[in-house]
């Protein structure tokens, strides 16, 4: 089976999260983001160039999740998609493109954290280490046996 991609986005939350609600009712989670860019120099090393900043947005459940769990200055890492959208700035509609964030997380390269999993839905058990279906099973057969599998 082929993989599922989407656009991503990586950078760090620039302004204080805000919640509106859409027209149907649902909640919007709208932030500000800076991406940091980089210069590779001549001798190998980088130059770290001004960031560039974007609007970010979530909503529903994203957006609730997000409220709660992000503020300003957090690293971040989402998957989503960018759509271009009207606003109203000093009494007139301008175009802008946004991120809509369908997924969003902190970047675990630049936060610490704990994840408390004492909520979550138990799931199967899954195999890391082989990606062979005899592998897997003889894993778990082995795991349920008590035994090390070899």
């Amino acid at each position: 089976m082929a993989f599922h991609t989407q656009q991503s986005i990586s950078g760090f939350i620039a302004s204080e999260p805000q919640q509106t609600d859409t027209e149907s009712g649902d909640t919007r989670f709208y932030v500000r983001i800076g991406q940091p860019h980089f210069r590779r120099n001549d001798d190998g090393s980088f130059s770290e160039l001004e960031p560039t900043f974007h609007d970010m947005v979530a909503y529903r459940a994203t957006a609730e999740r997000a409220l709660a769990r992000f503020v300003k200055g957090d690293s971040f890492v989402a998957e989503g998609y960018v759509q271009k959208a009207q606003i109203e700035r000093n009494g007139q509609a301008i175009e802008v493109e946004e991120f809509v964030a369908k997924k969003l997380g902190h970047d675990v390269a630049r936060t610490n954290y704990e994840v408390d999993r004492g909520q979550r839905v138990a799931a199967p058990e899954r195999d890391a280490v082989s990606h062979e279906p005899s592998a897997r099973n003889s894993t778990a057969a082995a795991a349920s046996a008590g035994l090390r599998a070899l």
